[in-house]
């Protein structure tokens, strides 16, 4: 990192923390509380609150609404109760509702996006730190959605499951239900009597929020230190605290035309072992990933990686811990887990890892390591790991330390060290959120020279009305982590703008959307690379939920070598400047036919370019659900002409919310192949689950015959054994 560079960062944030600091309001907000009763008797999980229990306990007699009017009593009212015993943790919830056909539900598989329908949505701060959280959400027709509470309140990790069940019901008074979270499948602080606690619910037709605690548009359900308080806990049993869960796969398959059919069958086994209730460490041998969804397509025309989220349950377990910086986005990932076990496409073997992780007093701390065998022709056995440190600051600020080492092709003395500081308030001005973020990382890989070293910094005021963010990442022409994400290397990446959210008092608008964003990424010596403007003068939300758009985007590129943009089509060296637009419209969720249309038109480097996206929500019954999506994107060049077609649909059938049935169906004319990835997900019991996957690829050849390119039918079980 450059003087002038440390100079101005430090002198920056210097100058903001001071002022963040005697602008912030110390006082802290009215805190609700609400007291746990302990059940007696059992309670038979059917969604129905009848048991005498359930009217002994303390109640929360009803939430505020926070849209579409903030502060004023809710249209329907709510009641929320909570049970406990050494083991386990009840959630009982009454939604009334004066018109319960109006009830906007037809998600029943796990892990729906279910802010498009009617939920309850709960979070548990069994840490008492303003920062983590396990978010549960429930929908009346018995859908569950887990996820980890992810920079700091502003995002969800949804790929994280874990052990819990909920039972709903539908009657002429709205819907109730049940839910029972045993505490095997927390992590919580030791001798705690109360955690943090709060309740969301939505009615979807009326576009309607309401919530316990922290009931401000400027605050997100994930933002825990606006939680109340759930009190009068017991000391919590855990067990042995171990669990041991087994997996068994069988299957069969053909690789590519011609092969022999390969059998398989394996074995896996995962043992996590606390060591209290807020440590643990996890064993898993001969790792298999067999039902994790295939990734959708994406076309690119860019010149630049595209990026692939982490789908396997294993390396999503405590996500949250190994977080890193404050705005890095995807320019930069230290330490990205699709680095390990996966190479140029193909799948590594995954023979062994172990990992410790938890929350011990105010230090969050995680580590892992993992051994990958050999594949021939790819890759050799390599063993990599991470070790991450967060020392809470403060009321709700951090400092860490975070650590790489290995590399998945084996290339030796490969690591990389980095820190990052955070600091947060939510009452800014009073009772804004606002943060500012420092970082910074070296690496080191024998085979790279240059500058191997990374350093930015973001501020950021995110709040209902007025959304703003500036921030700045220089990033070393030899900085690429082994085990990080990093597409740019070698640039000065600058980013900022916000946008402003008013209400008008319109019968038929409920909110506007009034966005500018620009960046602009130059090489290491501020000589400029590409910009791009996003503005979007119309953004408008209506009452009936449904919405359009209209956006103005200049851009621009400098190429430095030719860019082969697509087959035949190579736009040579030079600078590129050009203006685009976009025509967006959406119809409402609540809708049976729901979707999106957009299209994307203008200049494009030598030419023009016109891109049309479609996706529709086909929901025919609560157990039938159909979703087309589609992607053509038509390029006429001074260099060439170029079309690029990408269809995808996907089929769910869930006659109930343990019993799911998917098919992903994709076709793209660039690979000229139609595949499809068919799960069958049977949750069996709350500790087991059984998996059926079938996939198949067709390739289409050039005189427009398709013939079978692979095929493969995969069997999976697994049950965890909790003591």
């Amino acid at each position: 990192m450059t003087t002038r560079w440390s100079r101005f960062l430090l002198t920056l944030v210097g100058t903001l923390l001071f002022a963040a600091a005697v602008r912030a309001n110390p006082a802290s907000a009215e805190t609700h509380i609400l007291r746990a009763h302990p059940l007696q008797g059992k309670i038979h999980l059917d969604g129905a609150l009848t048991e005498a229990a359930w009217f002994q306990a303390d109640s929360i007699s009803n939430l505020t609404m926070i849209e579409p009017e903030e502060g004023v009593p809710p249209s329907n009212r709510t009641v929320v109760r909570v049970l406990t015993t050494r083991q386990d943790l009840y959630i009982g919830v009454r939604c009334y509702d004066t018109d319960p056909s109006g009830i906007v539900a037809y998600s029943r598989t796990r892990d729906p996006i279910l802010y498009r329908e009617d939920y309850i949505a709960l979070v548990l701060d069994t840490f008492n730190d303003g920062r983590m959280g396990y978010i549960f959400k429930v929908n009346p027709l018995g859908a569950r959605y887990d996820a980890l509470v992810m920079r700091r309140g502003e995002d969800e990790n949804s790929n994280w499951d874990t052990v819990w069940e909920a039972k709903t019901r539908i009657d002429q008074h709205g819907w109730s239900v049940e839910m029972r979270i045993p505490v095997k499948s927390l992590s919580f602080r030791k001798g705690a009597r109360y955690w943090g606690f709060n309740i969301e619910r939505r009615i979807q037709r009326f576009q309607e929020t309401d919530r316990w605690s922290g009931a401000s548009r400027d605050y997100e359900l994930g933002q825990t230190s606006h939680a109340g308080k759930l009190a009068n806990l017991p000391a919590f049993d855990f067990g042995l605290g171990l669990t041991v869960e087994p997996s068994v796969v069988g299957g069969f398959g053909q690789s590519e035309p011609g092969a022999s059919t390969d059998l398989r069958k394996d074995a896996s086994l995962d043992i996590t072992q606390r060591f209290g209730p807020n440590l643990e460490a996890s064993l898993t041998i001969n790792t298999d990933f067999a039902e994790t969804e295939v990734d959708a397509r994406q076309t690119n025309l860019t010149r630049f990686p595209l990026f692939f989220p982490e789908k396997r349950a294993f390396f999503l377990r405590d996500a949250d811990i190994f977080e890193f910086g404050l705005g890095l986005g995807r320019d930069l990932i230290p330490f990205f887990t699709r680095t390990i076990g996966l190479y140029s496409g193909q799948q590594v073997p995954l023979a062994a890892g172990l990992k410790v992780n938890g929350r011990v007093g105010s230090t969050n701390l995680g580590a892992f390591t993992v051994h990958t065998r050999a594949v021939e022709g790819l890759v050799p056995a390599a063993t990599m790991g991470v070790v991450r440190v967060k020392q809470n600051i403060w009321s709700e600020s951090s400092i860490g330390l975070i650590s790489t080492f290995g590399d998945p092709t084996g290339v030796e003395n490969s690591w990389l060290v980095g820190t990052d500081f955070t600091y947060q308030t939510s009452r800014f001005r009073g009772d804004k959120n606002f943060l500012v973020g420092l970082w910074g990382l070296y690496s080191n890989r024998p085979d790279l020279v240059g500058d191997k070293s990374a350093v930015g910094l973001k501020i950021d005021y995110p709040n209902d009305l007025w959304d703003l963010f500036f921030s700045a990442k220089r990033i070393g022409d030899a900085f690429e982590p082994s085990l990080g994400w990093v597409p740019r290397p070698g640039t000065i990446i600058w980013r900022g703008g916000g946008t402003y959210s008013p209400r008008p008092s319109w019968k038929l608008v409920r909110q506007m959307f009034h966005e500018f964003y620009s960046s602009l990424v130059t090489d290491l010596h501020n000589e400029w690379e590409s910009y791009r403007v996003f503005m979007a003068p119309v953004n408008w939300r209506l009452e009936s939920g449904d919405r359009f758009e209209f956006n103005v985007v200049p851009q621009g590129e400098r190429l430095v070598e030719p860019f082969p943009i697509a087959e035949g089509v190579v736009i040579p060296p030079g600078s590129y400047h050009w203006l685009r637009y976009r025509l967006e419209g959406g119809l409402a969720a609540k809708r049976k036919i729901s979707g999106q249309l957009t299209w994307w038109f203008g200049q494009f480097y030598t030419g023009r370019l016109d891109q049309f996206e479609l996706w529709t929500d086909i929901k025919p019954s609560a157990i039938l659900r159909i979703q087309l999506s589609g992607e053509v994107n038509i390029g006429r060049l001074r260099e060439g002409n170029f079309t690029q077609r990408l269809y995808a649909l996907r089929l769910l059938f869930t006659p109930s919310p343990d019993v799911q049935l998917s098919s992903f169906i994709q076709y793209d004319n660039e690979s000229n192949s139609l595949g499809s990835n068919t799960r069958l997900r049977w949750t069996f019991s709350p500790e087991g689950a059984l998996f059926v996957v079938y996939n198949h690829n067709l390739v289409r050849n050039p005189l427009d015959r398709w013939s079978r390119d692979s095929y493969q039918f995969l069997l999976k079980i697994r049950y965890a054994f909790r003591q």
